[in-house]
């Protein structure tokens, strides 16, 4: 099963950054359980803001963790890191046209309004596939070093 097929599964249960996070997490000595933790406010574009969309916030933590940036590193390793999602991002973007969640999905998710909206009309569907094209793209940069 891939990545983005285990993080779509969790996708049924949990918010769109920690089903990205939590996919990947143990891979980089981080458990499950944590990383449903630390993810569990970035959902909705953090906290139903809408800003950036959970599926790429968690890809951007996933990113963080492969990296293993500590800060003794220096600049150099956290300006690799800082590269990496801005071309994630980019890619995120050229592929969807926003990495912002309001834009993504058309509906505002800090409303009881919007997130009967949201549910009526299966926006989840919408945000799956955001869990989805997260995982690949992020496969990308994890598997061949970008």
């Amino acid at each position: 099963m891939s990545k983005a097929d285990i993080a779509v599964e969790y996708f049924k249960t949990y918010n769109c950054a920690q089903s990205v996070l939590a996919a990947y997490s143990e891979d980089y000595g981080l458990s499950k359980d944590i990383a449903l933790s630390i993810a569990s406010g970035f959902g909705a574009g953090i906290g139903r803001l809408q800003e950036t969309c959970g599926a790429v916030s968690g890809a951007i933590k996933v990113l963080g963790l492969a990296g293993q940036f500590k800060e003794s590193d220096g600049r150099e390793k956290l300006n690799l890191l800082c590269e990496k999602i801005r071309c994630f991002t980019d890619e995120f973007s050229d592929k969807m046209g926003t990495i912002k969640c309001l834009d993504l999905i058309n509906c505002d998710l800090s409303t009881e309004e919007g997130r009967k909206h949201f549910k009526d009309n299966n926006l989840k569907v919408k945000c799956q596939d955001y869990v989805r094209l997260s995982c690949e793209i992020l496969d990308t940069y994890l598997g061949d070093g970008k």
